[in-house]
């Protein structure tokens, strides 16, 4: 597979099809949009079966992309700040070092179309999931302050042999995980909209709420505390790491949540909490870390339910925070995963609107920027993505997608993404990094491969 190589057949910058006042203006970053500067650009892609129409000629993939494109100026209408560029503005006296998103400066969204000689087949029947997958993706390697100089969002769609891919990089500091998958279903609403015969001003069902949420008494213009990004900037190479996708059927993530609430003698313990404790105690295991080594296991944690008042669910921008447990590694493997999971249960119901608070309010007094060093990764677990994102309900004239692969960010040992199985009914497919021999272990690992099957989206 590794002979193969996309080629960009064609690239262009899409803008609102109807600008507004409010388009023209500079959207200002939150202390949870800020922190994220220096982390890579999300990157999620859907795989669809090309329809039998597009497959006979070349006008057919062209009036796909230019539907695509059509139904991504009218979607931009509504999530206006991806087509701007961040801008950093400095002065010395008095000192000051801001950075926000100027909406109107900017050439617009990038849109690729590129072709590639392979087979959906070729992508999703490899053990692993395979390298090239990364190259149906934009922006490689890029961190969010490229936004400065990027577009902070770019749309790839790469033509296969038997299928199109739809790869999305969206800018980490603008948008959350949220935020991303409510802008692709709202592009899969209008274009299917269009594709109707509703032209334009139509209501869309999750109306993104673009006003930033700041703390009382803050400040818009946040004023960091550097002078040259190349202090709180840091690029390191990806590790090399194997990734492969696990497939939780609905029945295996019930019995875990049962047995998890069982042992624990509780009913509080959520799915997700029975199966991240699965995933921390079955990856401690697989590396075989010392019984006194520290590990820990991490997620991002939805802060729009969680303050007071609460923010819009379609509250566009950043409002995450991360919680976990921690513990040695001998103390994990000893108990049971009732054990794990009350651990992770309790970070989560101890996360409330006072904690979020003050968390944004010690940042304020000393704003940080989120460093990704692998090194400190090599005994932690971190979950990203969730599995309550609408992945499946996207379609773009193609049908239903047949799997969901990401991009080269955030790559490292111990990291792994979860999403709605294919199925539905609450199952869940995990893509799971690790390295080469922690990966063969995990592979051997009883309670493990106990619960969890091959993804594959091909039967």
């Amino acid at each position: 597979m590794s002979t193969f190589a996309v080629q960009r057949v064609s690239e262009c910058f899409i803008k609102p099809q109807h600008p507004t006042k409010e388009s023209n203006q500079i959207c200002y970053l939150t202390p949870w949009d800020l922190a994220a500067l220096s982390i890579s650009y999300i990157q999620h892609g859907l795989l669809f079966k090309k329809p039998t129409n597009v497959a006979d000629n070349q006008d057919s993939i062209q009036n796909l992309l230019d539907k695509l494109k059509h139904s991504l100026s009218q979607t931009l209408f509504h999530f206006y700040p991806l087509v701007g560029r961040l801008v950093t503005q400095k002065t010395q006296d008095p000192p000051s070092y801001v950075v926000f998103v100027d909406c109107s400066n900017s050439d617009g969204a990038k849109f690729i179309y590129a072709t590639v000689d392979l087979t959906i087949s070729d992508i999703l029947s490899s053990v692993y999931v395979p390298p090239i997958v990364q190259s149906l993706f934009d922006h490689h390697k890029a961190i969010n302050h490229d936004g400065h100089a990027m577009p902070l969002l770019s749309i790839q769609v790469t033509e296969l042999v038997d299928g199109v891919f739809i790869g999305c990089s969206m800018n980490h500091a603008v948008a959350d995980g949220t935020s991303f998958w409510n802008f692709f279903n709202t592009w899969s609403e209008i274009f299917q909209a269009q594709a109707q015969g509703h032209e334009c001003d139509f209501p869309i069902s999750h109306q993104p709420v673009i006003k930033r949420w700041f703390p009382e008494g803050c400040d818009p213009l946040i004023n960091l505390p550097f002078k040259h990004h190349d202090e709180f900037i840091r690029r390191e190479e990806p590790l090399l790491v194997r990734e492969r996708i696990f497939h939780i059927s609905a029945e295996s993530i019930a019995k875990l949540k049962a047995k998890a609430n069982s042992e624990s003698n509780t009913t509080q313990i959520s799915s997700f909490q029975s199966l991240s404790a699965l995933v921390w105690r079955s990856i401690t295991r697989a590396r075989g870390l010392p019984h006194e080594k520290r590990t820990s296991c991490k997620f991002a944690i939805n802060n729009r339910t969680r303050m007071e008042p609460p923010l819009s669910p379609e509250y566009f921008g950043n409002a995450i925070d991360g919680v976990g447990a921690e513990t040695t590694a001998g103390e994990l493997l000893e108990n049971n995963l009732g054990w794990a999971a009350w651990k992770l249960h309790l970070a989560v119901a101890n996360y409330n609107n006072t904690v979020a608070q003050q968390k944004v309010e010690q940042w304020l007094q000393r704003p940080m920027i989120y460093q990704l060093g692998w090194s400190f990764y090599s005994s932690s677990v971190t979950m990203g993505n969730s599995p309550r994102f609408n992945v499946y309900g996207i379609e773009f004239g193609t049908g239903k997608a047949v799997a969901v692969r990401n991009g080269h960010a955030i790559k490292f040992d111990g990291y792994v993404s979860s999403y709605p199985g294919r199925e539905g009914g609450g199952s869940v497919d995990l893509e799971v990094c690790l390295f080469p021999e922690n990966m063969t272990a995990l592979e051997s690992d009883e309670e493990w491969m106990n619960a969890v099957s091959v993804s594959n989206p091909l039967s």
